[in-house]
Protein backbone atom coordinates (compact mmCIF):
# COMPACT_ATOMS: atom_id res chain seq x y z
CA UNK A 1 0.00 0.00 0.00
CA UNK A 2 2.82 2.20 1.17
CA UNK A 3 4.65 2.62 -1.87
CA UNK A 4 1.78 2.36 -4.52
CA UNK A 5 0.01 5.30 -2.68
CA UNK A 6 3.09 7.63 -2.31
CA UNK A 7 3.55 7.21 -6.10
CA UNK A 8 0.25 7.87 -6.94
CA UNK A 9 0.75 11.76 -4.80
CA UNK A 10 3.23 12.26 -7.46
CA UNK A 11 0.85 11.59 -10.01
CA UNK A 12 0.73 15.33 -11.41
CA UNK A 13 4.18 16.09 -10.08
CA UNK A 14 7.08 17.96 -12.46
CA UNK A 15 10.20 16.31 -12.00
CA UNK A 16 11.57 16.94 -8.83
CA UNK A 17 14.61 13.85 -8.11
CA UNK A 18 17.54 15.47 -8.73
CA UNK A 19 19.93 13.72 -10.69
CA UNK A 20 22.97 14.62 -8.82
CA UNK A 21 22.36 13.89 -5.12
CA UNK A 22 25.20 15.43 -3.73
CA UNK A 23 24.49 19.04 -4.67
CA UNK A 24 23.50 21.59 -2.35
CA UNK A 25 24.06 19.34 0.84
CA UNK A 26 23.28 21.09 4.23
CA UNK A 27 25.48 20.07 7.00
CA UNK A 28 23.77 19.51 10.40
CA UNK A 29 24.55 21.87 13.16
CA UNK A 30 26.04 20.44 16.70
CA UNK A 31 24.60 21.31 19.94
CA UNK A 32 27.25 22.76 22.08
CA UNK A 33 27.40 21.93 26.20
CA UNK A 34 24.21 22.60 28.07
CA UNK A 35 24.30 20.45 31.09
CA UNK A 36 26.97 21.29 33.51
CA UNK A 37 27.12 19.86 37.83
CA UNK A 38 25.82 22.67 39.63
CA UNK A 39 27.78 24.67 42.12
CA UNK A 40 25.10 25.30 44.38
CA UNK A 41 25.34 21.12 45.09
CA UNK A 42 26.19 20.11 48.89
CA UNK A 43 27.73 17.18 49.37
CA UNK A 44 25.17 15.62 51.50
CA UNK A 45 22.18 16.15 48.66
CA UNK A 46 21.63 13.97 46.17
CA UNK A 47 23.17 14.98 42.24
CA UNK A 48 20.44 16.17 39.78
CA UNK A 49 19.68 14.59 36.71
CA UNK A 50 21.31 17.48 35.02
CA UNK A 51 24.37 17.17 37.56
CA UNK A 52 24.52 13.62 36.27
CA UNK A 53 23.75 14.24 32.27
CA UNK A 54 26.48 16.31 32.65
CA UNK A 55 29.79 13.85 32.59
CA UNK A 56 27.80 11.85 29.53
CA UNK A 57 26.75 15.17 27.52
CA UNK A 58 30.11 16.95 27.82
CA UNK A 59 32.19 14.17 25.53
CA UNK A 60 28.82 13.41 23.33
CA UNK A 61 29.00 16.98 22.22
CA UNK A 62 32.61 16.35 20.53
CA UNK A 63 31.57 12.98 19.29
CA UNK A 64 28.50 13.82 17.47
CA UNK A 65 26.16 16.34 15.95
CA UNK A 66 23.12 17.31 17.62
CA UNK A 67 19.95 19.86 17.63
CA UNK A 68 17.39 20.57 20.66
CA UNK A 69 14.26 19.98 20.71
CA UNK A 70 11.35 19.76 23.09
CA UNK A 71 10.39 16.30 24.28
CA UNK A 72 6.89 16.15 22.70
CA UNK A 73 8.30 16.30 19.47
CA UNK A 74 9.03 12.70 20.18
CA UNK A 75 6.34 10.30 19.40
CA UNK A 76 7.22 6.65 20.70
CA UNK A 77 5.35 4.01 18.74
CA UNK A 78 4.26 0.71 20.21
CA UNK A 79 2.97 -2.02 17.88
CA UNK A 80 3.62 -3.06 14.29
CA UNK A 81 -0.18 -2.07 13.16
CA UNK A 82 0.32 1.25 14.84
CA UNK A 83 3.34 1.49 12.58
CA UNK A 84 2.03 0.67 9.57
CA UNK A 85 -1.07 2.88 10.00
CA UNK A 86 1.25 6.17 11.43
CA UNK A 87 3.40 5.33 7.89
CA UNK A 88 0.75 5.40 5.79
CA UNK A 89 -1.07 8.09 7.37
CA UNK A 90 1.78 10.42 7.01
CA UNK A 91 2.45 9.45 3.58
CA UNK A 92 -1.06 9.91 2.30
CA UNK A 93 -0.82 13.97 3.91
CA UNK A 94 2.73 14.11 2.47
CA UNK A 95 2.99 18.00 0.45
CA UNK A 96 6.58 18.26 -0.13
CA UNK A 97 9.11 15.06 0.04
CA UNK A 98 9.20 11.20 1.01
CA UNK A 99 12.05 9.72 1.31
CA UNK A 100 12.04 5.77 2.09
CA UNK A 101 15.25 3.96 3.66
CA UNK A 102 15.06 0.45 4.12
CA UNK A 103 17.20 -2.65 3.68
CA UNK A 104 14.32 -4.44 1.19
CA UNK A 105 10.48 -3.68 0.48
CA UNK A 106 8.29 -6.80 0.62
CA UNK A 107 8.14 -9.05 -2.47
CA UNK A 108 5.01 -10.64 -2.24
CA UNK A 109 2.68 -8.43 -0.01
CA UNK A 110 0.71 -7.27 -2.93
CA UNK A 111 -1.01 -4.98 -0.49
CA UNK A 112 2.04 -2.85 -0.41
CA UNK A 113 1.37 -1.73 -4.32
CA UNK A 114 -1.70 0.62 -3.21
CA UNK A 115 -2.74 2.62 -0.36
CA UNK A 116 -6.36 3.55 0.49
CA UNK A 117 -7.97 5.67 -2.76
CA UNK A 118 -8.91 8.51 -0.38
CA UNK A 119 -6.44 11.34 -0.34
CA UNK A 120 -6.46 15.07 -0.50
CA UNK A 121 -6.80 17.63 -3.36
CA UNK A 122 -4.19 19.40 -2.43
CA UNK A 123 -1.93 15.78 -2.75
CA UNK A 124 -2.69 14.94 -6.15
CA UNK A 125 -2.27 18.19 -7.23
CA UNK A 126 0.93 19.31 -5.76
CA UNK A 127 4.14 19.84 -8.20
CA UNK A 128 6.23 19.72 -5.18
CA UNK A 129 6.01 16.32 -3.48
CA UNK A 130 9.41 14.13 -4.37
CA UNK A 131 10.01 10.31 -3.84
CA UNK A 132 12.79 8.81 -3.42
CA UNK A 133 13.37 4.89 -2.07
CA UNK A 134 17.38 3.62 -0.97
CA UNK A 135 17.50 -0.05 -0.41
CA UNK A 136 19.74 -2.78 -0.44
CA UNK A 137 20.82 -4.37 -3.42
CA UNK A 138 22.17 -8.04 -2.75
CA UNK A 139 18.81 -8.40 -0.52
CA UNK A 140 16.49 -6.54 -2.74
CA UNK A 141 18.02 -8.74 -6.03
CA UNK A 142 18.05 -12.12 -4.37
CA UNK A 143 15.22 -13.92 -5.76
CA UNK A 144 15.87 -12.70 -9.37
CA UNK A 145 14.75 -13.36 -12.22
CA UNK A 146 11.66 -14.75 -9.43
CA UNK A 147 9.58 -11.93 -7.93
CA UNK A 148 11.88 -9.56 -5.72
CA UNK A 149 11.62 -6.45 -4.28
CA UNK A 150 13.64 -4.65 -7.04
CA UNK A 151 10.91 -6.17 -9.64
CA UNK A 152 7.97 -5.03 -7.35
CA UNK A 153 9.40 -1.26 -7.54
CA UNK A 154 10.21 -1.27 -11.08
CA UNK A 155 7.21 -0.85 -12.76
CA UNK A 156 6.68 2.12 -10.28
CA UNK A 157 9.32 4.05 -12.53
CA UNK A 158 7.64 2.84 -15.82
CA UNK A 159 3.95 4.01 -14.84
CA UNK A 160 5.01 7.50 -13.34
CA UNK A 161 8.76 8.04 -14.95
CA UNK A 162 12.19 7.78 -13.52
CA UNK A 163 12.42 11.74 -13.21
CA UNK A 164 8.87 11.54 -10.85
CA UNK A 165 10.14 8.58 -8.87
CA UNK A 166 13.87 7.08 -8.30
CA UNK A 167 14.44 3.82 -6.74
CA UNK A 168 18.27 3.54 -5.68
CA UNK A 169 19.79 0.45 -4.56
CA UNK A 170 23.51 0.28 -2.66
CA UNK A 171 26.00 -2.63 -3.64
CA UNK A 172 28.91 -3.45 -0.81
CA UNK A 173 32.17 -2.58 -2.44
CA UNK A 174 33.50 -5.35 0.19
CA UNK A 175 31.58 -8.48 -2.30
CA UNK A 176 33.02 -8.40 -5.95
CA UNK A 177 35.01 -10.61 -7.82
CA UNK A 178 34.74 -14.74 -7.01
CA UNK A 179 34.22 -14.04 -3.48
CA UNK A 180 30.74 -12.52 -5.00
CA UNK A 181 30.53 -15.22 -7.66
CA UNK A 182 30.60 -17.93 -5.22
CA UNK A 183 29.28 -17.25 -1.72
CA UNK A 184 25.45 -18.27 -1.61
CA UNK A 185 22.93 -15.70 -2.07
CA UNK A 186 21.31 -16.42 1.16
CA UNK A 187 24.35 -15.66 3.48
CA UNK A 188 26.43 -13.39 1.14
CA UNK A 189 24.36 -10.27 2.64
CA UNK A 190 27.07 -11.43 5.59
CA UNK A 191 29.64 -9.11 3.89
CA UNK A 192 27.60 -5.84 3.93
CA UNK A 193 24.31 -4.12 3.56
CA UNK A 194 22.22 -0.96 3.28
CA UNK A 195 20.67 -1.21 7.08
CA UNK A 196 19.63 1.87 7.70
CA UNK A 197 15.83 2.55 8.29
CA UNK A 198 14.54 6.12 7.65
CA UNK A 199 11.64 6.92 6.88
CA UNK A 200 10.74 10.69 5.99
CA UNK A 201 7.96 12.54 5.21
CA UNK A 202 8.37 16.32 5.04
CA UNK A 203 9.62 17.98 8.41
CA UNK A 204 9.50 14.38 10.26
CA UNK A 205 10.87 11.04 10.18
CA UNK A 206 10.24 7.63 12.11
CA UNK A 207 13.55 6.11 13.35
CA UNK A 208 13.22 2.32 13.57
CA UNK A 209 14.97 -0.91 12.58
CA UNK A 210 11.83 -2.12 10.79
CA UNK A 211 11.68 -3.09 7.34
CA UNK A 212 8.94 -2.41 4.48
CA UNK A 213 6.89 -6.07 4.83
CA UNK A 214 3.91 -7.61 5.89
CA UNK A 215 5.71 -9.09 9.10
CA UNK A 216 6.95 -5.81 10.01
CA UNK A 217 3.21 -4.49 10.03
CA UNK A 218 1.61 -7.06 11.70
CA UNK A 219 3.63 -9.93 13.92
CA UNK A 220 7.23 -8.80 14.14
CA UNK A 221 7.85 -6.22 16.78
CA UNK A 222 10.38 -3.76 16.60
CA UNK A 223 10.76 -0.01 17.70
CA UNK A 224 9.83 2.82 15.89
CA UNK A 225 10.33 7.00 17.84
CA UNK A 226 8.25 9.70 15.68
CA UNK A 227 10.48 12.68 15.18
CA UNK A 228 8.55 15.88 14.29
CA UNK A 229 11.52 18.73 13.85
CA UNK A 230 12.95 19.91 10.00
CA UNK A 231 16.49 20.09 11.73
CA UNK A 232 16.21 15.86 12.74
CA UNK A 233 14.60 15.35 9.37
CA UNK A 234 17.42 17.17 7.00
CA UNK A 235 19.70 16.38 8.59
CA UNK A 236 18.69 12.64 7.72
CA UNK A 237 17.82 13.72 4.54
CA UNK A 238 21.53 14.42 3.45
CA UNK A 239 22.71 11.31 4.93
CA UNK A 240 20.48 9.72 2.47
CA UNK A 241 20.85 11.56 -0.78
CA UNK A 242 24.89 10.78 0.39
CA UNK A 243 24.48 6.63 0.60
CA UNK A 244 21.84 7.20 -2.76
CA UNK A 245 24.78 8.88 -4.83
CA UNK A 246 26.85 5.53 -4.39
CA UNK A 247 23.82 3.51 -5.34
CA UNK A 248 22.67 1.87 -8.79
CA UNK A 249 19.56 2.70 -9.96
CA UNK A 250 17.16 0.32 -10.85
CA UNK A 251 15.71 0.53 -14.28
CA UNK A 252 12.63 -1.63 -15.75
CA UNK A 253 13.47 -3.91 -18.80
CA UNK A 254 11.39 -6.52 -20.90
CA UNK A 255 13.80 -9.03 -19.52
CA UNK A 256 12.29 -11.75 -17.23
CA UNK A 257 14.04 -9.98 -13.78
CA UNK A 258 11.66 -6.82 -15.01
CA UNK A 259 14.58 -4.74 -13.85
CA UNK A 260 18.35 -4.11 -14.30
CA UNK A 261 20.83 -1.68 -11.99
CA UNK A 262 22.33 0.78 -13.88
CA UNK A 263 25.50 3.29 -12.34
CA UNK A 264 25.01 6.64 -13.98
CA UNK A 265 27.75 8.63 -14.69
CA UNK A 266 26.48 11.43 -12.35
CA UNK A 267 27.13 9.37 -9.74
CA UNK A 268 30.20 11.08 -7.77
CA UNK A 269 32.16 7.70 -7.64
CA UNK A 270 32.91 4.75 -9.55
CA UNK A 271 31.36 1.23 -9.03
CA UNK A 272 31.91 -0.60 -6.11
CA UNK A 273 31.91 -3.72 -8.14
CA UNK A 274 34.58 -2.37 -10.80
CA UNK A 275 36.59 -0.25 -8.33
CA UNK A 276 35.76 -1.09 -4.75
CA UNK A 277 38.59 0.79 -4.12
CA UNK A 278 38.42 3.84 -5.54
CA UNK A 279 34.50 3.80 -4.83
CA UNK A 280 35.75 3.74 -0.91
CA UNK A 281 38.18 6.61 -1.29
CA UNK A 282 35.77 9.19 -3.43
CA UNK A 283 32.80 7.52 -0.99
CA UNK A 284 34.97 8.82 2.25
CA UNK A 285 35.19 12.74 1.35
CA UNK A 286 31.46 12.56 0.72
CA UNK A 287 30.03 10.45 3.85
CA UNK A 288 32.69 11.71 6.51
CA UNK A 289 31.39 15.41 5.66
CA UNK A 290 27.89 14.45 6.40
CA UNK A 291 28.28 12.74 9.96
CA UNK A 292 30.95 15.14 11.07
CA UNK A 293 30.19 18.03 13.51
CA UNK A 294 33.18 19.78 12.28
CA UNK A 295 31.94 20.51 8.94
CA UNK A 296 28.52 22.09 10.28
CA UNK A 297 26.97 25.09 9.28
CA UNK A 298 27.60 28.66 11.40
CA UNK A 299 24.11 29.72 10.89
CA UNK A 300 21.87 28.52 13.07
CA UNK A 301 18.39 26.38 11.73
CA UNK A 302 15.74 28.29 11.46
CA UNK A 303 13.33 27.45 13.69
CA UNK A 304 9.32 27.62 13.11
CA UNK A 305 5.66 27.28 14.54
CA UNK A 306 5.65 25.45 18.06
CA UNK A 307 9.12 25.25 18.13
CA UNK A 308 9.36 29.01 18.78
CA UNK A 309 7.56 28.65 22.27
CA UNK A 310 8.45 24.81 23.53
CA UNK A 311 11.18 24.78 26.07
CA UNK A 312 14.29 23.30 24.39
CA UNK A 313 14.65 19.86 27.21
CA UNK A 314 15.62 17.20 24.66
CA UNK A 315 18.96 16.75 22.79
CA UNK A 316 19.00 14.49 20.25
CA UNK A 317 22.73 12.82 18.67
CA UNK A 318 22.76 11.89 15.37
CA UNK A 319 24.35 8.82 14.82
CA UNK A 320 25.63 6.90 11.57
CA UNK A 321 27.65 3.96 11.75
CA UNK A 322 28.92 3.41 8.14
CA UNK A 323 32.50 2.15 8.19
CA UNK A 324 32.54 0.11 4.61
CA UNK A 325 32.13 3.74 2.96
CA UNK A 326 35.14 5.76 4.80
CA UNK A 327 38.92 5.25 5.35
CA UNK A 328 39.59 6.05 7.36
CA UNK A 329 36.31 5.67 9.58
CA UNK A 330 35.22 8.67 11.25
CA UNK A 331 31.75 6.93 11.92
CA UNK A 332 29.69 8.46 15.20
CA UNK A 333 27.74 5.41 16.36
CA UNK A 334 30.55 3.01 18.10
CA UNK A 335 32.29 5.49 19.64
CA UNK A 336 28.91 7.18 21.51
CA UNK A 337 27.88 3.65 22.33
CA UNK A 338 31.19 3.23 24.12
CA UNK A 339 31.71 6.83 25.84
CA UNK A 340 27.86 5.83 27.61
CA UNK A 341 29.14 3.00 28.79
CA UNK A 342 32.41 3.76 29.97
CA UNK A 343 30.28 6.79 32.02
CA UNK A 344 28.51 3.91 33.49
CA UNK A 345 31.46 1.85 34.80
CA UNK A 346 31.86 4.81 37.31
CA UNK A 347 31.23 4.49 40.79
CA UNK A 348 28.80 7.24 41.78
CA UNK A 349 26.44 5.41 38.69
CA UNK A 350 26.11 2.20 40.77
CA UNK A 351 22.82 2.99 41.56
CA UNK A 352 22.17 3.40 37.74
CA UNK A 353 20.78 0.75 35.35
CA UNK A 354 20.28 -0.06 31.73
CA UNK A 355 18.24 -1.98 29.18
CA UNK A 356 19.94 -3.57 25.94
CA UNK A 357 17.77 -5.10 23.16
CA UNK A 358 18.86 -7.31 20.33
CA UNK A 359 16.83 -9.65 18.36
CA UNK A 360 19.96 -11.15 17.10
CA UNK A 361 22.47 -10.67 20.05
CA UNK A 362 25.69 -10.90 19.35
CA UNK A 363 27.22 -7.57 21.06
CA UNK A 364 30.57 -6.75 19.17
CA UNK A 365 33.60 -7.80 21.80
CA UNK A 366 33.60 -4.46 22.84
CA UNK A 367 30.35 -3.92 23.81
CA UNK A 368 30.11 -6.57 25.34
CA UNK A 369 32.91 -5.96 27.59
CA UNK A 370 31.71 -2.87 28.20
CA UNK A 371 28.19 -4.06 29.35
CA UNK A 372 29.74 -6.08 31.67
CA UNK A 373 32.06 -3.63 33.29
CA UNK A 374 29.20 -1.19 34.10
CA UNK A 375 28.84 -0.05 37.71
CA UNK A 376 24.63 -0.08 37.26
CA UNK A 377 22.80 -2.41 38.77
CA UNK A 378 19.22 -3.79 37.93
CA UNK A 379 20.19 -4.72 34.17
CA UNK A 380 18.57 -6.44 31.47
CA UNK A 381 19.04 -7.66 28.29
CA UNK A 382 16.47 -8.87 25.89
CA UNK A 383 16.96 -10.85 22.84
CA UNK A 384 14.55 -13.29 20.69
CA UNK A 385 13.61 -16.63 21.73
CA UNK A 386 15.05 -18.80 18.98
CA UNK A 387 10.92 -19.21 18.10
CA UNK A 388 11.19 -15.75 18.15
CA UNK A 389 13.78 -15.45 15.46
CA UNK A 390 13.27 -14.51 12.03
CA UNK A 391 15.34 -16.96 11.02
CA UNK A 392 13.97 -20.10 12.53
CA UNK A 393 12.77 -22.71 10.18
CA UNK A 394 14.78 -21.06 7.60
CA UNK A 395 16.65 -23.26 4.84
CA UNK A 396 19.76 -23.78 3.95
CA UNK A 397 22.64 -21.99 6.36
CA UNK A 398 20.55 -19.06 7.30
CA UNK A 399 18.40 -22.01 9.19
CA UNK A 400 21.25 -22.31 11.32
CA UNK A 401 21.44 -18.64 12.98
CA UNK A 402 18.88 -19.07 15.83
CA UNK A 403 21.12 -21.85 17.19
CA UNK A 404 24.32 -19.35 16.24
CA UNK A 405 22.89 -16.52 18.55
CA UNK A 406 21.48 -19.19 21.20
CA UNK A 407 25.47 -20.35 21.83
CA UNK A 408 26.05 -16.79 21.66
CA UNK A 409 23.81 -15.95 24.37
CA UNK A 410 25.02 -18.99 26.14
CA UNK A 411 27.65 -17.96 26.25
CA UNK A 412 27.61 -13.94 27.90
CA UNK A 413 25.65 -15.72 30.50
CA UNK A 414 29.04 -17.68 31.63
CA UNK A 415 31.18 -14.39 31.00
CA UNK A 416 28.57 -13.23 34.08
CA UNK A 417 28.75 -15.85 36.07
CA UNK A 418 32.67 -15.26 35.84
CA UNK A 419 32.57 -11.99 36.92
CA UNK A 420 29.67 -12.37 39.58
CA UNK A 421 27.68 -10.36 38.18
CA UNK A 422 24.45 -12.48 38.32
CA UNK A 423 22.97 -9.86 40.80
CA UNK A 424 23.09 -6.80 38.45
CA UNK A 425 22.51 -8.39 35.09
CA UNK A 426 19.41 -10.61 33.86
CA UNK A 427 18.96 -11.79 30.36
CA UNK A 428 15.33 -12.36 28.99
CA UNK A 429 14.16 -14.12 25.58
CA UNK A 430 11.26 -12.59 23.96
CA UNK A 431 8.34 -15.12 22.94
CA UNK A 432 5.33 -15.10 21.64
CA UNK A 433 3.83 -18.19 19.96
CA UNK A 434 6.19 -19.55 17.71
CA UNK A 435 7.37 -17.89 14.34
CA UNK A 436 5.59 -19.22 10.83
CA UNK A 437 2.65 -20.50 13.07
CA UNK A 438 -0.77 -18.93 14.09
CA UNK A 439 -0.49 -16.14 16.07
CA UNK A 440 3.40 -16.46 16.08
CA UNK A 441 5.49 -13.39 16.33
CA UNK A 442 9.05 -12.69 15.52
CA UNK A 443 11.25 -10.10 17.53
CA UNK A 444 13.73 -7.65 15.98
CA UNK A 445 13.50 -4.73 18.23
CA UNK A 446 16.91 -3.10 19.18
CA UNK A 447 18.21 -0.29 21.24
CA UNK A 448 19.47 1.27 24.69
CA UNK A 449 17.88 3.03 27.78
CA UNK A 450 19.54 4.56 30.80
CA UNK A 451 18.04 5.29 34.09
CA UNK A 452 20.08 7.70 36.01
CA UNK A 453 20.44 7.50 39.80
CA UNK A 454 17.48 8.49 41.85
CA UNK A 455 15.77 7.85 39.12
CA UNK A 456 12.62 6.00 38.23
CA UNK A 457 12.71 5.96 34.27
CA UNK A 458 15.19 6.50 31.17
CA UNK A 459 16.88 9.98 30.23
CA UNK A 460 18.96 8.36 27.62
CA UNK A 461 17.63 5.97 24.98
CA UNK A 462 19.14 4.70 21.44
CA UNK A 463 17.38 4.45 18.56
CA UNK A 464 18.15 2.37 15.02
CA UNK A 465 18.47 0.23 12.69
CA UNK A 466 21.97 -1.22 14.32
CA UNK A 467 22.17 -4.69 16.08
CA UNK A 468 25.36 -3.34 17.73
CA UNK A 469 27.18 -6.70 16.34
CA UNK A 470 30.86 -6.39 14.97
CA UNK A 471 29.01 -6.88 11.68
CA UNK A 472 27.37 -3.50 12.38
CA UNK A 473 30.41 -1.72 12.82
CA UNK A 474 32.51 -3.07 10.07
CA UNK A 475 29.73 -4.41 7.40
CA UNK A 476 26.92 -2.72 7.21
CA UNK A 477 25.28 1.07 6.71
CA UNK A 478 23.72 1.87 9.97
CA UNK A 479 21.69 5.09 11.20
CA UNK A 480 20.31 5.84 14.54
CA UNK A 481 19.62 8.72 17.09
CA UNK A 482 20.57 9.18 20.70
CA UNK A 483 17.97 10.79 22.77
CA UNK A 484 18.96 12.71 26.33
CA UNK A 485 15.89 13.96 28.00
CA UNK A 486 14.94 16.52 30.77
CA UNK A 487 11.50 16.25 29.89
CA UNK A 488 9.56 13.88 32.44
CA UNK A 489 6.61 13.13 30.29
CA UNK A 490 9.04 11.76 27.80
CA UNK A 491 11.03 9.93 30.21
CA UNK A 492 7.91 8.43 31.24
CA UNK A 493 7.19 7.44 28.09
CA UNK A 494 10.64 5.89 27.01
CA UNK A 495 10.33 4.23 30.42
CA UNK A 496 6.81 2.14 29.38
CA UNK A 497 8.20 1.64 26.21
CA UNK A 498 11.26 -0.41 28.11
CA UNK A 499 8.45 -2.00 30.01
CA UNK A 500 5.78 -3.16 27.29
CA UNK A 501 8.72 -5.16 25.13
CA UNK A 502 9.16 -7.09 28.16
CA UNK A 503 5.80 -8.34 28.65
CA UNK A 504 6.43 -11.37 26.28
CA UNK A 505 10.14 -12.03 27.93
CA UNK A 506 11.30 -14.37 30.51
CA UNK A 507 14.24 -14.74 32.48
CA UNK A 508 16.74 -17.69 31.47
CA UNK A 509 19.64 -19.34 32.94
CA UNK A 510 22.73 -21.11 32.19
CA UNK A 511 20.33 -24.46 33.39
CA UNK A 512 18.41 -23.78 30.76
CA UNK A 513 20.52 -23.78 28.19
CA UNK A 514 21.81 -26.90 29.20
CA UNK A 515 18.36 -28.44 28.25
CA UNK A 516 18.77 -30.95 25.35
CA UNK A 517 15.85 -28.44 23.78
CA UNK A 518 18.56 -25.44 23.21
CA UNK A 519 22.14 -27.69 22.65
CA UNK A 520 23.64 -26.04 19.80
CA UNK A 521 25.45 -28.55 17.44
CA UNK A 522 28.76 -28.81 16.04
CA UNK A 523 27.81 -27.65 12.14
CA UNK A 524 26.41 -24.48 13.90
CA UNK A 525 29.77 -24.14 15.07
CA UNK A 526 31.24 -25.03 12.31
CA UNK A 527 29.07 -22.67 10.44
CA UNK A 528 29.77 -19.55 12.53
CA UNK A 529 33.93 -20.55 11.91
CA UNK A 530 33.76 -20.53 8.02
CA UNK A 531 31.70 -17.26 8.00
CA UNK A 532 34.35 -15.60 9.72
CA UNK A 533 37.24 -17.21 7.78
CA UNK A 534 35.68 -16.01 4.52
CA UNK A 535 35.48 -12.34 5.84
CA UNK A 536 31.56 -12.41 7.22
CA UNK A 537 30.06 -11.40 10.25
CA UNK A 538 27.05 -12.03 11.98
Amino acid sequence: MILRGATRCCRSVRPTIPRQLTQNVQYAQPCRRRYSIPTGATPSSPPSSTGMLAPFTNELDRLAPSFRINGSQIQIIRSPADFYETLKSKIRHAKKQIFLSTLYIGKSEKELASLPSTRTVALRNNAELKLSILTDALRGTREAPDPSCASLLAPLITEFGPDRVEIRMYHTPNLTGLRKKHIPKRINEGWGLQHMKLYGIDDEIIMSGANLSNDYFTNRQDRYHLFTSKDVTQYFWNLYKGVASLSFVVEPTQEAAGFRLHWPSTNPAPSPLEQPTQCISKATEIISKLISINRAQDSPQKIEGDEKSSPKDTTVYMLGQLSQLMRPNTSTELPVVTHILKTLAKPEYSSSSWTFTAGYFNPDPSLRNLLLSTASHGNTIITAHPHANGFYGSKGVSGLLPGAYTYLARRFLREIHQRKRDDAIVLKEWRRGMVSEPEGWTYHAKGLWVTLPNEEEPSMSIIGSSNYTKRSYTHDLEAGALVVTENEDLKKRLGAEQRWLQDFAKPVSLDDFATNERRVGLNVRIAMWIVSLVGGAL
